[in-house]
């Protein structure tokens, strides 16, 4: 379907979905605290309808990610990894693994209106220079749930001669960003990166499905873990 959107009764079918209700599936977008769904009901044929709102593999037609063209609105742009991630990301750049984008918070974790971007469980943030990476010819967009997302060059790769700064979000420390050529992406941008060929509408919509269920599921079982930890309480 377009925009990436899956119809609720046909989720329902699912066998992993067949002891959910509606209501459930409303409370579970509701309740997330990342705002990773998108639930409305369809104008042409009266269905409740509902998508994730990034993090998808494949490219999903008209899916509502809104251009940045001004760099001055983000001054902050961060991508949250893993300590153990640091020297290769440093040397060969940001890459989305396997989804259409790279991810970023836009802002601090934890700051007012930041919720999604980035796990809370990540210990290294990468500062990016929103307005250097813009100059550079990379394209952003902004996700419906305010996620600052990116592609990558024409290798799917965000060099880092676009990183500010590397951070420890558990030591304070902080890590050396080396950026040869004074500033030439080229230089630390990973070489012989094939990309992607393009894919069907019809694999798209699967990919989107698939997407969707997969998230969904996920936050059933986080919410339900939640549930049973506060009752040990």
């Amino acid at each position: 379907m377009k925009g990436g959107f899956l119809y609720v009764d046909d989720l329902l079918r699912h066998q992993d979905f067949r002891d959910t209700t509606i209501e459930q599936i409303q409370q579970i977008v509701d309740t997330n605290d990342k705002q990773r769904f998108t639930l409305e009901t369809d104008n042409d044929t009266g269905r409740l309808k509902i998508r994730a709102n990034q993090g998808h593999t494949m490219q999903i037609d008209e899916l509502e990610l809104k251009p940045i063209v001004n760099a001055e609105e983000f001054p902050v742009v961060v991508h949250g990894t893993y300590e153990k991630n640091v020297d290769k990301i440093l040397t060969e750049g940001l890459k989305p693994m396997g989804r259409n984008h790279v991810h970023f918070a836009a802002g601090e974790p934890g700051q007012d209106g930041v919720i999604s971007g980035m796990r809370t469980s990540c210990t290294v943030a990468i500062y990016l220079n929103l307005q250097r990476a813009v100059d550079g010819g990379l394209k952003f967009y902004q996700s419906a749930n305010n996620v600052i997302l990116c592609p990558g060059d024409q290798n799917g790769v965000i060099s880092p001669v676009y990183f500010d700064k590397i951070k420890n979000r558990r030591s304070g420390k902080t890590h050396c960003v080396h950026t040869p050529g004074q500033g030439d992406p080229d230089e630390t941008s990973a070489a012989g990166v094939e990309c992607a060929a393009p894919h069907s509408p019809e694999t798209s919509v699967v990919a989107s499905a698939t997407v969707t269920a997969d998230d969904l599921a996920e936050e059933m079982d986080r919410q339900k873990k939640a549930k049973k930890k506060n009752k040990r309480k």
